[in-house]
This record gives C-alpha cells, sequence and structure tokens, in this order.
C-alpha cells in the first residue's frame, strides 16, 4: 500500500474516533443538562407516601416546572411557577442537605396549619384530605408527640408544610418544619417503574401512573 493510502486510512480512523468521541461527549452533556435542569429520576425507599407511592416505586420528577436553579447555590435564575397545595414534590431535607425527601405540599407561605386528633385544619377549615391514610387508631397529644395535634403555626413566606399521604408513618413538616421553596427540586409526576421487593415481582399495573 503506498505511503499516501496509509495515511489517508489513518487520518479515516482518527476522524471516526474524533467523531464518536464528540457524539458520547455531546450525549453526556445532554444528559447532565436535562437531569440538572428538566427531568429527574427517582427511587422511594420508605412507606412514607403509601398509598400513592409504594417502596421500589421509580418516578420522574419535572425540575423546570418550579424554576431553573444554580446547582449548588440552590438560587433561582428563571422562575416558572411555584409548588401548590397537593403537588407531591421532591426537596432536599432541611435538616441533611445530603438527602432528598417526598412528601405531599399541605400548606404554602402564608397558610396557617393545626391538625386536631388527625384532622387538617388550613386558614380555620378541615381539609379534605382525600390523600391521606391512617394504619394507627392511637391519638396522641401534642405533648407527647406532634403527629396527630400539631400547630397552629404559619408557613412562613417562601416556603411550603409537607406531609406524607402515610400520615402515621410519615416524618415530616409535622416533627422538623418547613421547607424553603430553594430546596425544592421537583414535582413527581409519573411512575416509570415498579419493583416488589418482597415478592421479587414487577408490579406492572403502576407503570406509566400518573401522579396527582
Amino acid at each position: 500500500m503506498a505511503k499516501d493510502d496509509k495515511s489517508k486510512t489513518k487520518e479515516k480512523k482518527k476522524s471516526k474516533v474524533k467523531e464518536y468521541t464528540e457524539s458520547i461527549i455531546i450525549a453526556i452533556l445532554i444528559a447532565v443538562f436535562i437531569r440538572t435542569f428538566i427531568i429527574c429520576a427517582y427511587k422511594i425507599p420508605s412507606r412514607s407516601m403509601v398509598q400513592t407511592l409504594l417502596v421500589g416505586d421509580h418516578i420522574l420528577v419535572n425540575k423546570f416546572l418550579y424554576g431553573v436553579k444554580i446547582p449548588f447555590l440552590r438560587k433561582t435564575i428563571i422562575s416558572v411557577s411555584e409548588p401548590q397545595r397537593g403537588d407531591i414534590v421532591v426537596f432536599i431535607y432541611p435538616k441533611d442537605q445530603s438527602k432528598d425527601f417526598i412528601k405531599r405540599v399541605i400548606g404554602v407561605g402564608g397558610d396557617t396549619i393545626e391538625i386536631k386528633n388527625k384532622k387538617i385544619f388550613i386558614n380555620g377549615k378541615e381539609y379534605s384530605d382525600s390523600y391521606g391514610i391512617y394504619s394507627d387508631n392511637t391519638i396522641y397529644p401534642a405533648t407527647m408527640q406532634p403527629r396527630d395535634n400539631f400547630g397552629p403555626v404559619t408557613v412562613p413566606k417562601n416556603s411550603i408544610f409537607v406531609m406524607g399521604d402515610n400520615r402515621d408513618e410519615s416524618y415530616d413538616s409535622r416533627f422538623w418544619g418547613f421547607v424553603d421553596l430553594k430546596d425544592v427540586e421537583g414535582k413527581a409526576f409519573i411512575i416509570y417503574w415498579s419493583w416488589n421487593h418482597e415478592d421479587h415481582n414487577l408490579r406492572w399495573q403502576r407503570l406509566g401512573s400518573l401522579l396527582h
């Protein structure tokens, strides 16, 4: 083979390698961008959101809905909307910034929240708690713990009050306080995978379920 032909072959190989490398880098950058600013996947590790979410559910979270934030600084640079009462949100746990929690928004800035014998009152009116379930008939007084009797408290501006749908088995705002809006990661909107670890099978009927 002539030297010119060998050189051309080497150049073609280098060109192919460069092309593949650039494609991989671009794909990685797009994936990182989407995960950081648009959609992210999470796995449910606890029973705090039963029956809405089960242990082993894998969900997608819309991160763009509540605005574009600068990573690590948590500063919103593009405001889109704010969490509304009833939204299922993923947020950074206020007591440990390395952990993400998922709960339902019960109160927003300015709301007064009170719980009387497991019943939720918002601004003095009983809240239609259609998603909440109660697994324990015991009612604890506020002097023992805040699970069943709590408040009243007023949610600060730029904060939310959250609770798990599994009201008696959720560690939430009743115990550790409010969530700052800057720490809200996004709104959960769909279950894309669900694995039952106890029975070792796929929960087919939950795949593609929209969250409300």
